[in-house]
């Protein structure tokens, strides 16, 4: 979190949960090669791991039912396989013998992926830092346009808000601050966990006019499902640094219906600026040559027009106020954890808008209007 290390919120999966899982799938769990776990992984907000049978290797990963329903991962896995059929690689999922691609325990819900195609270049670098590389950012970008001409007829409705899923209800409500009001206040976690909070006030000082700015230039705007969690740690890769490509997409667990723009904006925000650095020294580094790259690498597969960079740059203040606020409440009414909400809320959800009505965000925004925008 931020820049610490921490105690993950959930236990490591074991051996001895991992063979009792593999055991609902025919081919993984009917082998008697021994069950390994050769790879946990250190995101704090996850349980998941790589698992070794025999010469095969597997991706399990666990999901409190607070976060994950049951419905919710069917939908996540019926959007990836939409995606598969539309030729993009992401790593298929495994049924059981009963045809689910979930398996329920207690409190907890189970999913089983093949290895994802490509080199995980990214694995054990932090979530959210900058791409390593202006070649990895442009791949990026033609990647996302290729994953959003795949999912543009995908036909399910938005997932309604929830702990960490991405969104865009409020600035596509017709009265967003009102739309606003009703998601923190007829929540009861999300609503507790912010009852030490001005938030009215909050939004008014800080939220207001960047998510109104936003939503007047949405009103016609076409939705579709879109990843919502765009950054180098969810893709894999292949060739050399100067020649990269997307080999695989990873992690759809924050898609939902939005829309293009917004999903871009949430590209940009989590791999050009290193917002990392925000809670700790107060001030941030911008990646220009990454943001040019990511742009020049989408506009590549889906070429901008001058009213697209605009909206853009008027979406990216707040492209991330829902996904905080569904960070808030996954802090304070599932794990507990009343310092990571207190980072959530003023770091993360009032921290990014203030930071862009800075100088420096203020450039960041300018830059992005003033993009080569190619014909369409």
């Amino acid at each position: 979190m931020a820049n610490d290390l921490v105690e993950p919120d959930w236990p490591a999966i074991t051996e001895a949960e991992t063979v009792d899982i593999l055991a609902h799938y025919p081919g993984a769990g009917a082998r008697a090669d021994p069950v390994t776990v050769t790879w946990r992984s250190p995101r704090p907000m996850s349980a998941a791991a790589l698992v070794a049978v025999g010469d095969a290797t597997y991706f399990l990963k666990r999901h409190h039912v607070r976060v994950r329903s049951t419905e919710r991962l069917a939908l996540e896995h019926d959007f990836a396989r939409h995606l598969r059929t539309r030729g993009l690689s992401t790593p298929a999922i495994l049924a059981t013998r009963d045809g689910s691609t979930v398996v329920e325990r207690d409190q907890f819900v189970y999913e089983l992926h093949e290895c994802a195609l490509g080199e995980d270049r990214y694995r054990d670098v932090p979530s959210w830092y900058p791409f390593i590389s202006r070649a990895d950012a442009q791949a990026a970008g033609a990647a996302l346009a290729h994953l959003h001409r795949a999912a543009a007829d995908f036909l399910a409705a938005a997932w309604d808000f929830g702990p960490l899923v991405d969104a865009a209800s409020v600035i596509l409500a017709p009265d967003p601050a009102d739309a606003y009001r009703r998601l923190v206040t007829t929540r009861p976690g999300l609503a507790t966990a912010t009852r030490a909070y001005d938030v009215a006030g909050d939004f008014d000082s800080f939220l207001r006019r960047p998510i109104e700015s936003a939503a007047a230039r949405l009103g016609n705007v076409s939705t579709q499902w879109t990843h919502g969690d765009w950054h180098g740690s969810n893709l894999t890769w292949r060739g050399p640094a100067k020649h990269a490509s997307v080999a695989s997409v990873l992690d759809l667990g924050l898609a939902n219906r939005t829309f293009t723009l917004h999903d871009l904006a949430v590209a940009i925000e989590r791999s050009v600026v290193d917002w990392l650095d925000l809670a700790g020294v107060g001030s941030v580094s911008v990646d220009y040559g990454s943001l040019d790259a990511l742009l020049a690498g989408y506009a590549s597969v889906a070429p901008f027009s001058d009213d697209d960079l605009a909206t853009l740059a008027a979406v990216l203040p707040v492209a991330h106020v829902e996904f905080a606020l569904s960070e808030v409440e996954y802090f304070g009414s599932i794990v507990d954890s009343p310092a990571n909400v207190e980072l959530a809320y003023r770091s993360y959800l009032l921290g990014h808008a203030r930071w862009f009505d800075s100088p420096e965000g203020a450039s960041l925004l300018a830059h992005v209007r003033a993009g080569t925008a190619p014909a369409r």
